[in-house]
């Protein structure tokens, strides 16, 4: 016979998921702390989740189809195409594209920022500046929300991953490629992406990852580490997170377009000469970047963000404003050590101008007969 439930121990809200809804537990006290797991998840669903995903890369490689077949939604359906003409004298831009998904009761806030521009010009001398400056300014904007009054209802929109687009038209990294992970990898999740996979034969991407990894490691480039396996997690889980360590960078092919093959319906690219299905592991690493992305890392993703990068900007910033203050208090302090409120004069250099010493001696009658009214008026 089943003994009845304890009528001092605690009942999770959520009955399917109750840590001591066990037979074996029946009979047992519990304080119920166990229930914390459920509180937590409850809070979060109901608060709802934010993520903001940076696609960079030269125009054509296909970052718009991707983070669309990624998301299974259309986020550039109102997006003009320039002509070759207008392409000459584009320049970088930032453009952002929100929208929310739900999936299983679960709401997210995807946040996507396009560059549109990067890479496209003849002259692409610093043309990562803007991104740079880009991934800053929500870092600031970060910063003073939370040091300001009202921290209840703070909007993350720092930049929580990088993915960054390598043509596959070429023997490895290009001088671009290098400066831009460079001026980024500090600052942002760098994920490289080796794109239109599908123009390649699996021995050269094989090849072609090989030389990607072996230029990110010899320029000293730091792109997103995944975290080490516990030594209690499942062998299931840790042959999956190797592969995803020996899969960087990922080669991807995107599709929008559903076509039939072999009697049912995917979504790939129709060729004269076969199909290529975008969400097969033996075509491409579409499915392993998505579960990268979404169902493995996403969360780690952010809190790299949060404890790595924004903290570096954070100590910068605090740094920067400690020695403001210790400067302007070593000033005011001279100040009052001499005995007048009036800024100490400069001591003159050899190298000034005719102009300069004329101004200062202006700023010494001036002061001189300041000094005499006073004396004066005593």
């Amino acid at each position: 016979m089943q003994s009845p439930l304890s009528p001092t121990r605690p009942k999770s809200p959520w009955g399917r998921f109750d840590p001591y809804d066990f037979p074996e537990d029946q009979d047992k006290e519990y304080v119920g702390f166990a229930t914390l797991p459920n509180q937590v998840h409850r809070k979060s669903v109901k608060k709802g989740f934010d993520f903001t995903l940076m696609v960079a890369g030269e125009s054509g490689l296909g970052k718009s189809t991707l983070v669309n077949s990624l998301f299974l939604t259309d986020l550039y359906k109102d997006r003009k195409l320039l002509n070759a003409e207008e392409r000459i004298t584009q320049t970088v831009e930032i453009t952002k594209h929100t929208v929310d998904i739900e999936e299983k009761g679960v709401k997210l806030k995807l946040t996507i920022v396009d560059t549109p521009g990067f890479g496209d010009a003849v002259n692409n001398t610093e043309c990562w500046k803007s991104v740079a400056d880009y991934i800053d300014q929500q870092f600031e904007q970060y910063f003073r929300d939370e040091s300001g009054l009202n921290r209840k209802n703070i909007q993350d929109n720092r930049v929580h991953c990088c993915l960054y687009f390598i043509s596959p038209f070429g023997h490895g990294l290009r001088p671009l490629d290098v400066e831009f992970m460079k001026a980024l990898h500090e600052k942002v999740n760098i994920v490289p992406i080796l794109a239109k996979a599908d123009t390649l034969t699996p021995t050269e991407v094989k090849k072609k990852k090989f030389k990607i990894r072996e230029e990110i490691q010899q320029y000293g480039i730091k792109i997103y580490q995944f975290p080490d396996c516990d030594s209690d997690e499942d062998e299931d889980f840790k042959q999956q997170d190797q592969e995803l360590k020996d899969s960087i960078p990922f080669a991807v092919i995107g599709s929008n377009t559903v076509v039939e093959a072999k009697g049912k319906r995917v979504r790939g690219r129709l060729y004269p000469w076969g199909i290529v299905e975008v969400e097969n592991s033996a075509h491409c690493d579409f499915v392993k970047l998505r579960n990268m992305l979404v169902r493995t890392h996403m969360q780690d993703l952010k809190d790299v963000t949060r404890e790595t990068h924004y903290e570096n900007y954070r100590a910068h910033c605090i740094q920067s404003m400690t020695r403001m203050v210790v400067k302007e208090r070593n000033r005011n302090k001279l100040t009052r050590e001499s005995g007048t409120d009036f800024p100490i004069p400069v001591i003159p250099s050899t190298t000034d101008t005719e102009t300069e010493k004329l101004i200062r001696e202006k700023d010494e009658e001036a002061l001189h007969v300041v000094f005499k009214e006073m004396n004066v008026c005593t």
